[in-house]
Protein backbone atom coordinates (compact mmCIF):
# COMPACT_ATOMS: atom_id res chain seq x y z
CA UNK A 1 0.00 0.00 0.00
CA UNK A 2 2.75 2.51 0.97
CA UNK A 3 4.57 1.74 -2.51
CA UNK A 4 1.58 2.79 -4.07
CA UNK A 5 0.87 5.57 -2.15
CA UNK A 6 4.56 6.85 -2.89
CA UNK A 7 4.26 6.13 -6.61
CA UNK A 8 1.29 8.03 -7.45
CA UNK A 9 2.45 10.72 -5.12
CA UNK A 10 6.12 11.43 -6.87
CA UNK A 11 3.78 11.51 -10.36
CA UNK A 12 1.50 14.09 -8.81
CA UNK A 13 5.33 15.54 -8.55
CA UNK A 14 5.75 15.38 -12.26
CA UNK A 15 2.61 17.36 -12.91
CA UNK A 16 3.25 20.14 -10.19
CA UNK A 17 6.61 20.51 -11.68
CA UNK A 18 5.50 20.83 -15.25
CA UNK A 19 2.55 23.51 -14.11
CA UNK A 20 4.57 25.60 -11.99
CA UNK A 21 7.15 26.45 -14.88
CA UNK A 22 4.67 26.83 -17.79
CA UNK A 23 2.18 28.45 -15.62
CA UNK A 24 2.56 32.53 -16.65
CA UNK A 25 0.37 33.39 -13.44
CA UNK A 26 3.36 34.17 -10.46
CA UNK A 27 1.29 33.23 -7.88
CA UNK A 28 -0.56 30.36 -9.18
CA UNK A 29 3.37 29.11 -9.93
CA UNK A 30 3.96 29.69 -6.20
CA UNK A 31 0.88 27.44 -4.82
CA UNK A 32 1.94 24.89 -7.17
CA UNK A 33 5.46 24.73 -5.98
CA UNK A 34 4.11 25.09 -2.47
CA UNK A 35 2.16 21.28 -2.90
CA UNK A 36 5.07 19.64 -4.62
CA UNK A 37 7.03 20.61 -1.43
CA UNK A 38 4.22 19.26 0.61
CA UNK A 39 4.34 16.18 -1.66
CA UNK A 40 7.64 15.60 -1.35
CA UNK A 41 7.42 15.79 2.51
CA UNK A 42 4.83 13.04 2.41
CA UNK A 43 7.17 10.97 0.64
CA UNK A 44 9.68 11.16 2.79
CA UNK A 45 7.68 10.20 5.84
CA UNK A 46 5.76 7.40 4.22
CA UNK A 47 9.25 5.84 3.58
CA UNK A 48 10.22 6.98 7.09
CA UNK A 49 7.18 4.86 8.47
CA UNK A 50 7.65 1.52 5.61
CA UNK A 51 11.46 1.03 5.76
CA UNK A 52 11.83 1.80 8.87
CA UNK A 53 13.88 5.05 8.89
CA UNK A 54 12.72 7.54 11.84
CA UNK A 55 15.13 9.71 10.82
CA UNK A 56 13.23 10.50 7.25
CA UNK A 57 10.68 12.03 9.06
CA UNK A 58 12.92 15.05 10.58
CA UNK A 59 13.86 14.85 6.40
CA UNK A 60 9.84 15.22 5.54
CA UNK A 61 9.29 17.32 8.66
CA UNK A 62 11.72 20.20 7.99
CA UNK A 63 10.85 20.30 4.52
CA UNK A 64 7.40 20.45 5.07
CA UNK A 65 8.71 23.76 7.19
CA UNK A 66 11.51 24.86 4.77
CA UNK A 67 9.80 24.12 1.03
CA UNK A 68 6.47 24.17 2.00
CA UNK A 69 6.09 27.32 4.46
CA UNK A 70 9.29 29.65 4.38
CA UNK A 71 10.48 29.27 0.42
CA UNK A 72 6.92 29.78 -0.90
CA UNK A 73 6.09 32.83 1.98
CA UNK A 74 10.24 34.27 0.82
CA UNK A 75 8.40 33.66 -3.04
CA UNK A 76 5.08 35.31 -2.08
CA UNK A 77 6.47 38.56 -0.63
CA UNK A 78 8.55 38.89 -3.65
CA UNK A 79 5.46 38.39 -6.00
CA UNK A 80 3.79 41.24 -3.97
CA UNK A 81 6.87 43.36 -4.36
CA UNK A 82 7.38 43.38 -8.09
CA UNK A 83 5.27 41.47 -10.07
CA UNK A 84 2.59 39.10 -10.45
CA UNK A 85 3.22 37.71 -14.61
CA UNK A 86 5.70 36.57 -15.92
CA UNK A 87 8.06 38.24 -18.28
CA UNK A 88 7.64 36.77 -21.65
CA UNK A 89 9.51 33.63 -22.14
CA UNK A 90 11.53 32.26 -25.06
CA UNK A 91 8.78 30.26 -26.71
CA UNK A 92 5.43 30.44 -27.70
CA UNK A 93 2.69 28.78 -24.55
CA UNK A 94 1.98 25.80 -27.06
CA UNK A 95 5.60 25.02 -28.38
CA UNK A 96 7.49 25.43 -24.72
CA UNK A 97 4.75 23.07 -22.81
CA UNK A 98 5.60 20.26 -25.99
CA UNK A 99 9.36 20.71 -25.92
CA UNK A 100 8.85 20.36 -21.93
CA UNK A 101 6.43 17.00 -21.39
CA UNK A 102 8.76 15.66 -24.34
CA UNK A 103 11.89 16.31 -22.60
CA UNK A 104 10.44 14.92 -19.20
CA UNK A 105 9.19 11.83 -21.04
CA UNK A 106 12.64 11.39 -22.21
CA UNK A 107 14.25 11.52 -19.10
CA UNK A 108 11.76 9.69 -17.42
CA UNK A 109 11.58 6.94 -20.18
CA UNK A 110 15.09 6.51 -19.80
CA UNK A 111 15.73 5.90 -16.44
CA UNK A 112 12.77 3.53 -15.55
CA UNK A 113 14.14 1.48 -18.75
CA UNK A 114 18.41 1.14 -17.52
CA UNK A 115 17.24 2.06 -13.36
CA UNK A 116 18.50 -1.21 -12.29
CA UNK A 117 22.13 -0.25 -13.50
CA UNK A 118 22.18 3.01 -11.85
CA UNK A 119 21.35 1.37 -8.20
CA UNK A 120 23.77 0.06 -6.04
CA UNK A 121 22.04 -2.87 -3.92
CA UNK A 122 19.46 -5.42 -5.62
CA UNK A 123 16.58 -4.37 -2.77
CA UNK A 124 16.52 -1.12 -4.79
CA UNK A 125 15.92 -2.11 -8.04
CA UNK A 126 12.45 -2.66 -7.71
CA UNK A 127 9.55 -0.36 -6.55
CA UNK A 128 8.83 2.48 -5.88
CA UNK A 129 12.43 3.21 -6.01
CA UNK A 130 12.34 2.59 -9.78
CA UNK A 131 9.56 5.23 -10.09
CA UNK A 132 11.13 7.33 -7.76
CA UNK A 133 14.04 7.93 -9.68
CA UNK A 134 12.56 7.97 -12.88
CA UNK A 135 10.27 10.88 -11.83
CA UNK A 136 13.10 12.42 -9.95
CA UNK A 137 14.99 12.72 -13.53
CA UNK A 138 11.58 13.83 -15.35
CA UNK A 139 11.88 16.95 -12.37
CA UNK A 140 15.16 17.58 -13.19
CA UNK A 141 14.74 17.97 -16.89
CA UNK A 142 12.07 20.26 -16.33
CA UNK A 143 14.08 21.97 -13.43
CA UNK A 144 16.98 22.94 -16.56
CA UNK A 145 14.49 23.45 -19.39
CA UNK A 146 12.96 26.01 -17.03
CA UNK A 147 16.98 27.89 -16.17
CA UNK A 148 17.44 27.63 -20.30
CA UNK A 149 13.62 29.18 -21.17
CA UNK A 150 12.70 31.35 -19.22
CA UNK A 151 13.87 34.92 -19.16
CA UNK A 152 11.54 35.93 -16.04
CA UNK A 153 14.39 36.05 -13.07
CA UNK A 154 11.74 34.38 -10.85
CA UNK A 155 10.64 31.61 -12.79
CA UNK A 156 14.99 30.73 -13.14
CA UNK A 157 15.02 30.80 -9.03
CA UNK A 158 11.33 28.38 -9.61
CA UNK A 159 13.64 26.27 -11.69
CA UNK A 160 16.42 26.12 -9.11
CA UNK A 161 13.72 24.70 -6.38
CA UNK A 162 12.94 22.15 -8.74
CA UNK A 163 16.37 21.19 -9.19
CA UNK A 164 17.07 20.84 -5.67
CA UNK A 165 13.36 18.80 -5.38
CA UNK A 166 15.17 16.32 -7.92
CA UNK A 167 17.63 16.14 -6.25
CA UNK A 168 16.35 15.33 -2.88
CA UNK A 169 13.90 12.41 -4.34
CA UNK A 170 16.97 10.69 -6.15
CA UNK A 171 18.70 10.59 -2.95
CA UNK A 172 16.38 9.22 -0.88
CA UNK A 173 15.69 7.05 -3.83
CA UNK A 174 19.23 6.10 -3.85
CA UNK A 175 19.83 5.67 -0.24
CA UNK A 176 16.40 5.28 1.38
CA UNK A 177 17.33 3.30 4.34
CA UNK A 178 20.59 4.75 5.82
CA UNK A 179 20.11 7.36 8.37
CA UNK A 180 22.66 10.15 6.75
CA UNK A 181 20.88 9.76 3.92
CA UNK A 182 18.27 12.66 5.69
CA UNK A 183 20.86 14.70 7.58
CA UNK A 184 22.79 15.26 3.93
CA UNK A 185 18.83 16.27 2.24
CA UNK A 186 19.01 18.81 5.75
CA UNK A 187 21.70 20.90 5.20
CA UNK A 188 21.56 20.96 1.78
CA UNK A 189 18.15 22.52 1.98
CA UNK A 190 17.95 25.84 -0.16
CA UNK A 191 16.07 28.52 1.64
CA UNK A 192 19.43 30.54 2.55
CA UNK A 193 19.99 30.59 -1.17
CA UNK A 194 16.41 31.34 -2.62
CA UNK A 195 16.19 34.45 0.05
CA UNK A 196 19.36 35.43 -1.57
CA UNK A 197 18.27 35.04 -4.90
CA UNK A 198 15.25 37.06 -4.45
CA UNK A 199 16.91 39.71 -2.48
CA UNK A 200 19.38 40.08 -5.64
CA UNK A 201 16.62 39.77 -7.92
CA UNK A 202 14.70 42.88 -6.53
CA UNK A 203 17.51 44.95 -6.30
CA UNK A 204 17.48 44.51 -9.73
CA UNK A 205 13.84 45.15 -10.38
CA UNK A 206 14.53 48.52 -8.81
CA UNK A 207 17.23 49.23 -11.10
CA UNK A 208 16.13 48.19 -14.00
CA UNK A 209 12.48 48.39 -13.20
CA UNK A 210 12.51 44.82 -15.18
CA UNK A 211 13.53 41.07 -13.52
CA UNK A 212 14.26 39.88 -17.63
CA UNK A 213 17.04 38.02 -17.79
CA UNK A 214 18.34 39.76 -21.03
CA UNK A 215 18.46 43.25 -19.55
CA UNK A 216 20.93 42.44 -16.99
CA UNK A 217 23.62 43.62 -19.32
CA UNK A 218 22.49 47.14 -19.10
CA UNK A 219 24.30 46.96 -14.75
CA UNK A 220 27.50 47.00 -16.85
CA UNK A 221 29.41 50.04 -15.64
Amino acid sequence: MSSYLIMYVSLLMVVTSFVAVEWRNLPAAVYTYQLQSVLIALIFAVYGYSLPNHALYLWGATALVSKGIVVPWLLRRYVVKVHSEEAPPLLSVTLSAVLGLLAALVAFRWVFVHHDRLVITPELAGEPFRMNLAVAAAILVIGFYALLTRRDAFKVVIGLCLLENAVHLSLVSLAPSIPETALIGVVTDVVISVWMLLYIIAGVYRSLGSVDTFSLSKLRG
